[in-house]
């Protein structure tokens, strides 16, 4: 009876999410239709929260899965975009001799146990499958919230030799964290995908060495791909992956909230898991002597779709950088008057199709919109919400001086491109879309990653949605103690708009910087927590975060 309750109480949640960023409207400019569309109905800047919900949802990015609360339906948009990143990292996967595998998505108990301080992180997130049918389970199983427990026996029975090193699989699937706190689509839900790679080596510089160039994959994701900078580094003891020798990142910054966000992470698992699960190969060097193997694992998630809405979106809705864009470039008629004969409006149709010929042909992703009952303008609203990089417009006045005209999705630019040129001057401009969408989001956090060496200009820093990078000890107490001194502004009006507000949470170490400032004299500095006696051993770069 009680499953019964909670099951209506999550879908009436998931129901009411849905009804609100759906419900409001906005009117549509010169629109001959007596429907709005829907827009986008609440600033960036002053609510931050519904802006992204509203974008992702009526940019037709998700759904909300409203069965079960915490889950989202990916629609066509997300997984193109997800299988962009996919092609991308595969092709250049395969080629460092990484194969593709796919595991059973249960685990047992007994392999659980096994791998105890790892999953206790997971604990309270495991979903447990109980049940078949009517008959109760003699043995409950857990459905994978990662892999290692899953994979790992199987590479105890598969590595016999030192001659099977490097062993390097990766597969893409979806895993299911049970989360408690509220999600949100990409970024915290119940079931995501992602890939996740696994990988033995017979010394530690062969681990790191991956460690290394995956990360650096990650990063071209980001910054390539999405037009989103990140910041490479290491976590800190405290922030690692759990039963892990070491974990970096590549890190993210959101500017309308202030907020880090960890893009994706490349462990080196160190000999921790192959002494849990017995992975070990005869020592080349010494006949009879047997060594654990080095084991890495890294992951990236459907995450990196929703910090790249959060970082590029603007209150007229989604902003797509070209690259993973499915239609580049749309192509809209305009100026078609009821004045105009039939052969008047077919022969401008048939031009814009030879237009569309050209653009697909110079290899855009062009479509045109040819939707009857709709205004140019309700149009322009449309692929503005889902953020095609590059509109095209063509009308008499255009034919009559054989040009197009454009306008830029990013900046709002507007002008004119002759048709003998589009086969050069429309992948150019993409190109620069891409590479101004990321200096903007670029330069925006070079801005708000402050070098601070006096405490009292911390909190003052983050309540100005800045990052700070600090002189510290890396003690794990220590960052407990700098998250409670950092918490909350206690002179913070009530009546502050929400997306005003500064967020309550305290600060957490985001990465150890691969690219250290100078300044810190080993023996000399201090850990720059006043409360803390210790000398600072980096520079390590913390903030308010996801």
């Amino acid at each position: 009876m009680t499953d019964t309750k909670d099951q209506s109480k999550a879908q009436k949640k998931a129901e009411k999410q849905t009804k609100q960023a759906k419900q409001t409207t906005v009117p549509v400019v010169g629109g001959k239709k007596t429907d709005d569309i829907i827009g986008i109905t609440v600033k960036k800047s002053e609510n931050f929260s519904q802006w992204y919900q509203e974008v992702v949802l009526k940019a037709e990015l998700i759904e909300y899965y409203t069965e079960i609360s915490g889950f989202f339906i990916m629609r066509p948009a997300t997984m193109y975009i997800w299988n962009t990143i996919r092609k991308w990292f595969q092709e250049r996967i395969e080629a460092m001799g990484v194969e593709e595998t796919s595991f059973p998505m249960f685990l047992s108990q007994k392999s659980l146990e096994k791998e105890k301080a790892h999953v206790e992180g997971f604990a309270p997130e495991l979903a447990w499958v109980t049940k078949a049918g009517e008959k109760d389970l003699d043995v409950p199983v857990a459905v994978r919230p990662t892999s290692e427990a899953v994979m790992y026996p199987y590479y105890a029975k598969w590595i016999r030799s030192h001659r099977d090193l490097p062993f390097r699989l990766n597969q893409w699937n979806s895993v299911v964290r049970w989360e408690a706190k509220q999600t949100t689509p990409f970024l915290r839900a119940r079931e995501f995908l992602w890939q996740e790679g696994h990988t033995a080596h017979l010394t530690e510089e062969q681990a790191a060495k991956e460690v290394l160039e995956i990360l650096e994959l990650y990063a071209g994701i980001y910054e390539q791909l999405l037009a989103v900078p990140v910041v490479r580094g290491r976590k800190t003891e405290a922030e690692k992956f759990a039963g892990g020798y070491y974990t970096t990142t590549v890190e993210g910054y959101i500017p309308s909230n202030g907020r880090g966000i960890q893009g994706a992470t490349s462990h080196c698992l160190g000999q921790n898991f192959s002494k849990m699960f017995d992975i070990t190969v005869e020592d080349p060097n010494e006949k009879g002597k047997h060594l654990y193997v080095w084991q890495n694992s890294w992951g990236l998630s459907t995450r990196v779709i929703g910090v790249m809405v959060m970082i590029h979106g603007d209150d007229k809705g989604l902003v797509l950088p070209p690259r993973i864009a499915k239609i580049q470039s749309i192509l809209i008629p305009v100026g078609l008057t009821a004045k105009m004969t039939a052969e008047e409006k077919e022969a401008h149709l048939k031009k814009l199709d030879e237009i569309l010929d050209i653009l697909k042909k110079a290899g855009v992703r062009a479509e045109s919109d040819l939707r009857d009952g709709y205004t140019p303008a309700w149009k322009f609203n449309d692929w503005e919400l889902k953020g095609v990089p590059l509109r095209i417009e063509f009308g008499p006045k255009d034919a009559a001086k054989d040009v197009v005209s454009y306008a830029r999705r990013d900046t709002g630019e507007k002008g004119t491109i002759p048709i003998a040129e589009l086969t050069t001057k429309v992948p150019e401009m993409l190109e620069t879309i891409q590479q101004d969408m990321y200096n903007r989001a670029e330069k925006a956090f070079r801005e708000h990653r402050l070098q601070i060496t006096n405490w009292d200009e911390v909190v003052p820093a983050l309540d100005a949605k800045n990052l700070v990078i600090i002189p510290h000890c890396l003690v794990p107490e220590c960052e407990e103690q700098i998250k409670e001194m950092t918490k909350g502004r206690s002179d913070e009006s009530p009546d502050t708009p929400e997306g005003q507000k500064a967020p309550s949470m305290g600060m957490k170490s985001l990465c150890i910087p691969f690219e250290q400032p100078e300044g810190i004299v080993k023996g000399e500095t201090k850990c720059l927590n006043p409360q803390c006696s210790r000398f600072a051993e980096a520079w390590c770069m913390f903030g308010r975060s996801y």
